[in-house]
């Protein structure tokens, strides 16, 4: 598959389907970048209003889809490193997952989870240090290159996907990406030097990515696409191209998402505030809409 066309064709073609109604609640985040708390985990700086967020989704009811980039697996050697950084993030996955609310997306960083062997060794189970057993962690979980949400009223379809598949070097060439990412770039990240084959950094590349995934798009007749990979948020209005972006979560000190719920799509962003007597809070604020989403059919 040598054209994004292709690529986008093939994701949207193999893409697990989910069926919802107006009732139906979801919270979208993607690039989170999770890493094992070292300075070049960018996830590190904002897991606790990750956490925070996450937590106030579960408790009221939303869906979670992770829209690829979940784990930083080209600075990290493995999992295990990640998961006991951020173990209470994973236990609240967890509950996600076993009340059948989580539903996970690879990218080009965790480009690995699109193997299931490798999924199902990695995931599976964790090894709990106090009962010196190996205990269940995401039983059976799969990943998926797409998702299409697909509303049993109006039968209105949103895709989900990464992105980088509008971007060939990191979709062919993603273990090169990942060889040069850990041997040359993590070092310099912690000096401050950003790597320059991702498209988040350069953006002649970035405008690049998004107007192959427009162009493919508005040649399927304007498919409501929501994807990352870029960290650039992106919101259009109901009479333009419907392409999404989520954004990231390695914003600093703040993460983006996309929110679903009662048949309306809004983009919030969740960050650190300060009250009157200089106490902080974590709290949300809307940056776009909310739309109906009927209105982008």
């Amino acid at each position: 598959m040598f054209s994004s066309k292709k690529r986008l064709d093939n994701a949207y073609r193999t893409a697990k389907v989910i069926n919802f109604d107006d009732t139906s609640k979801f919270i979208l985040f993607s690039d989170c970048h999770r890493g094992d708390n070292s300075f070049a985990d960018d996830f590190a700086n904002n897991r606790n209003i990750y956490f925070h967020a996450l937590k106030h989704y579960f408790t009221e009811g939303f869906q979670y889809c992770e829209i690829g980039d979940g784990d930083e697996l080209w600075e990290n050697l493995s999992f295990d490193s990640i998961f006991n950084a951020h173990k209470n993030v994973y236990m609240l996955m967890k509950r996600f997952h076993e009340h059948n609310r989580l539903h996970m997306i690879w990218g080009n960083h965790d480009m690995v989870y699109r193997n299931p062997d490798y999924v199902k060794k990695h995931l599976s189970t964790y090894f709990d240090a106090k009962t010196g057993e190996d205990v269940e962690l995401f039983k059976d979980i799969t990943y998926h290159e797409g998702i299409i949400l697909k509303h049993t009223s109006t039968g209105q379809e949103i895709f989900l996907t990464h992105g980088h598949q509008a971007d060939w070097w990191n979709y062919l060439f993603w273990k090169w990406s990942r060889f040069m990412v850990r041997v040359l770039w993590k070092p310099l990240n912690v000096m401050g030097i950003a790597d320059p084959t991702s498209p988040a950094k350069n953006y002649k590349e970035l405008i690049k990515v998004e107007r192959r995934t427009k162009k493919w798009i508005a040649k399927n007749n304007n498919l409501m696409t929501i994807v990352g990979h870029t960290h650039r948020p992106r919101f259009p209005q109901p009479n333009g191209i419907a392409f999404f972006n989520d954004g990231s979560c390695v914003h600093p000190r703040s993460i983006t998402g996309i929110e679903i719920e009662n048949g309306e799509i809004s983009l919030i962003k969740w960050h650190i505030a300060t009250k009157e007597d200089g106490t902080l809070q974590i709290v949300k604020t809307l940056l776009e809409g909310s739309n109906k989403l009927i209105d982008y059919k």
